[in-house]
C-alpha cells in the first residue's frame, strides 16, 4: 500500500513537472510596439544640443530592452518596429502599415501629423502614444480617446517654471518672444503662468526673425553688440523670459542682457521632462546604461519614448497580456502607474490621458529644482498644478 502511494504521489510529481515545462516551453506571447517619428533632426544654436539621428528612437529600445528584462519571467516578449517619414510621406498611410502589425505606436509627431494619424486609426484597436507634441489642442480641443499623452505641454512647462519664479520672488518679467508661431504658442502658456501665480509682466518684446546665417566668424561680436541694445530701457524686472521654441536668439541672451538679470525659459533656466544632469531617484542607472549603449546622454524626448515603452510594458505585467484592449483598458483604468526616476509613481489624467509628471528645471550643467514646488497644493494630486486641471479643460474625448 504504502509502495503504491508513493509510485502514485511520483507520478502526480512528474505530472506536474511535465506541465510546468510545456507551459515553459510554450511560444512566448508577442508585444509588437511601432515607431513612427520624422527622418531628420531639427537645427538648434548650439552646437552641443544638436540633436542626434536617434533621439527619442534610443529611449524606446532601451525601454524594450527593459520590458524583456521582465517579460522572460512571464513568457512575454516585446519587438519594436521603426518608421521614419520622409519628405513627403503620407503619415496616415505610414500608420496604417504599422498598425498591421502592430497594437501599440509610439508617435513623434508635429501636431497635424499626429492628429490626422489618431483619426485614421480610429476605427482600429491601436493605442498612440504622443511622445513630441506638446501642443495644448491635442489635450484640449482636440484631443482624441485612442491617444496617451506621455509628452508634457507647453502649459505644464511654464506653470513649471512660474511656481519656481514665483517661489524666489522672482515676480517681475520681462518677456521676449520670437515671431514664429510655436513661439507665441509658448509665449500664451506663459502668460497664463503669470496670471495663475502671481507674476507681473513689466513689458513684452518681440524678436524678429529676420533670416541669415546663424554661425559666421563675426558672429559673436556681432551678437555681443546686439543683445544689450535689444534689452536696455526696460521697466525693472527680476528674470527675463524667452520664448524662443524656434531656437532663433534664446541661447544669445544669458550674460547678454543690458541688466545684469536671469534668463529663463528658452534659455538660462529651461523647464524640461528630462535632462542629462538628472540623477536622483535612481535615475543615474538609468543615465549609465543609456550611454552605454547610446555613446551619448539621454535627452527629453528619449525619455518620453522610454515611458511610452514602459507604460506598455507595466501594463502587460499587470494584466499578464497581451490583448491590446485589455492592456489598453487597464492603462486607462484607475490602478495604471508608472515609475519613471522623478520621486513619484507617474499616472493619467481621466480627462484628456495626459501624463501626470513632475517637471525639471535645469541650467544645462544641474539640475536646479523639481516642480511642483513646495506650497503649490491641489486635492487630488499637487502635478494637477502643472497645466490645465479638469475645470478647465475643454476635451471631450471622442
Amino acid at each position: 500500500m504504502i509502495r503504491w502511494l508513493v509510485g502514485l504521489i511520483g507520478v502526480s510529481l512528474v505530472g506536474a513537472g511535465l506541465a510546468v515545462t510545456q507551459a515553459l516551453a510554450a511560444d512566448p506571447t508577442e508585444i509588437a510596439i511601432g515607431y513612427l517619428g520624422v527622418a531628420g533632426t531639427r537645427s538648434t544654436l548650439s552646437l552641443v544640443e544638436q540633436p542626434a539621428e536617434n533621439d527619442g528612437i534610443a529611449g524606446a529600445r532601451l525601454a524594450i530592452e527593459d520590458n524583456n528584462t521582465t517579460g522572460k519571467f512571464l513568457n512575454q516578449r516585446f519587438k519594436l518596429e521603426e518608421h521614419r517619414l520622409k519628405e513627403g510621406e503620407d503619415p496616415v498611410q505610414a500608420a496604417a502599415a504599422l498598425a498591421e502589425h502592430n497594437g501599440f505606436i509610439i508617435a513623434d509627431l508635429p501636431a497635424d501629423a499626429l492628429l490626422k494619424v489618431a483619426d485614421g486609426l480610429r476605427d482600429r484597436d491601436t493605442l498612440l502614444f504622443n511622445a513630441g507634441a506638446i501642443d495644448e489642442r491635442l489635450r484640449e480641443t482636440d484631443c482624441r480617446a485612442n491617444v496617451i499623452h506621455v509628452a508634457p505641454t507647453r502649459a505644464m512647462l511654464a506653470d513649471a517654471l512660474g511656481q519656481y519664479l514665483v517661489w524666489k520672488r522672482w515676480s517681475r518679467w520681462l518677456l521676449v518672444v520670437g515671431s514664429h508661431d510655436e513661439d507665441k504658442l509658448y509665449a500664451d502658456a506663459l502668460r497664463r503662468a503669470a496670471t495663475r501665480f502671481g507674476a507681473k509682466i513689466v513689458q513684452e518684446r518681440t524678436f524678429e526673425d529676420t533670416g541669415g546665417a546663424r554661425r559666421t566668424d563675426s558672429g559673436v561680436t556681432l551678437i555681443q553688440r546686439q543683445m544689450p541694445v535689444f534689452t536696455q530701457q526696460a521697466p525693472a524686472y527680476d528674470v527675463l523670459v524667452a520664448a524662443d521654441e524656434s531656437e532663433v536668439f534664446g541661447a544669445y541672451l544669458p550674460y547678454r542682457t543690458w541688466d545684469p538679470r536671469p534668463v529663463a525659459g528658452s534659455a538660462g533656466l529651461v523647464p524640461r521632462s528630462w535632462d542629462a544632469a538628472q540623477d536622483q531617484w535612481g535615475a543615474i542607472q538609468m543615465q549609465n546604461r543609456f550611454i552605454k549603449l547610446n555613446s551619448r546622454r539621454m535627452t527629453a524626448l528619449d525619455m518620453q519614448a522610454w515611458t511610452a515603452a514602459r507604460m506598455i510594458g507595466e501594463a502587460t505585467s499587470r494584466t499578464n497580456s497581451g490583448d491590446v484592449k485589455k492592456v489598453t483598458d487597464f492603462i486607462k483604468g484607475p490602478d495604471f502607474s508608472v515609475a519613471a526616476f522623478k520621486g513619484t509613481r507617474l499616472t493619467l489624467r481621466d480627462w484628456n490621458w495626459q501624463l501626470r509628471q513632475p517637471i525639471l528645471l535645469v541650467d544645462g550643467r544641474m539640475v536646479v529644482s523639481v516642480s511642483p514646488q513646495e506650497g503649490f497644493l491641489h486635492q487630488v494630486s499637487e502635478l494637477d498644478t502643472l497645466g490645465y486641471d479638469r475645470p478647465e479643460s475643454k476635451c471631450k474625448l471622442k
